[in-house]
């Protein structure tokens, strides 16, 4: 069994850390092995570009840009608690991370780092020149995002530049360049994660304000499952826009339909004051990905 220390309160796979050697334990907490979530959400618009751009006979690109999800979310995570660590020993959720917790130095940390980069580029080899060099861009915003939520109320913004990402980067390995349809999906992804991160950080409300750090949920308040209801509805207008530039069919655009009333639930039942319900919530994005990944693959291959 794992040590208290090894296991975080919102983890997802107790079991997967438990039956690692206790040396590896904090780093793959470090990597979010047992929270799987943020590399499905960051691969998801991966996928969703690849498949309305009409897959073009490389369907190795939804493995590829899957371990690239998986590698960078994992680098991300790292690179954000080595900024974040003295955030996190004030925050109960996150005190007994490792680099909080000081059972990983910054040292072993940078290498963890440095190990995930190395796969990265592995991925980014597989692609062609446009898409690699897009993929690279991310790298700016990347850094940046971790000081965003000490200067700004909207960090889920930052975090959906970041995590929506892979729709600027799907398209061109499938059709050779950018399009208006890759920044329609890029910027309909941007505000589903400005939902869904909204529910996310209901969890740290009363701990954020007190050590000062400031995200959606706090300012919407009583107002964040409206908010989120918002975003949403703006998602999905977007996405119908690329839908749109694809297939000029009204029919195309039931595609949708599952995907829309999965996260109408979402707005629904979402409560300020219930922190577990709107981590079950913000989890069931995973689900709503395959949605319009689904959505998406109809779609484009339908079109081609």
């Amino acid at each position: 069994m794992p040590a208290a220390s090894d296991i975080v309160p919102d983890s997802e796979r107790h079991g997967l850390i438990g039956a690692l050697p206790p040396p590896l334990r904090p780093f793959a907490s470090l990597m979010r092995l047992d929270r799987p979530i943020g590399s499905w959400l960051l691969y998801w618009p991966c996928a969703w570009s690849v498949a309305l751009a009409g897959v073009g006979g490389r369907w190795d690109l939804f493995l590829w840009l899957g371990l690239g999800a998986f590698a960078m979310r994992s680098a991300g995570c790292v690179y954000n608690d080595i900024v974040d660590r003295d955030l996190d020993r004030r925050v109960e959720r996150t005190r007994l991370r490792p680099l909080a917790s000081k059972r990983v130095s910054i040292t072993a940390a940078w290498v963890l780092i440095a190990l995930l980069c190395v796969v990265g580029l592995v991925v980014l080899l597989q692609l062609n020149l446009t898409a690699a060099l897009v993929a690279l861009a991310s790298i700016a915003p990347v850094a940046a995002y971790p000081f965003m939520k000490r200067i700004t109320w909207w960090p889920q913004a930052w975090l959906g530049i970041v995590f929506s990402w892979g729709a600027l980067v799907g398209w061109p390995a499938v059709t050779g360049g950018l399009s208006s349809t890759a920044f329609l999906l890029w910027f309909g992804s941007i505000a589903w994660v400005v939902g869904y991160d909204t529910l996310y950080a209901i969890q740290d409300m009363e701990d954020d304000a007190l050590v000062g750090v400031k995200s959606s949920a706090r300012r919407l308040g009583d107002k964040a499952p409206l908010g989120v209801g918002i975003f949403y509805l703006v998602a999905l207008a977007l996405w119908g826009a690329a839908i749109w530039t694809v297939r000029r069919d009204w029919l195309a655009l039931l595609a949708l339909v599952p995907a829309a009333l999965h996260l109408a639930n979402q707005a629904l039942r979402a409560d300020p004051a219930d922190s577990a319900l709107a981590l079950r919530l913000f989890r069931s994005n995973r689900s709503c990905g395959l949605l319009v990944a689904l959505a998406m693959l109809v779609v484009g291959l339908s079109s081609r």
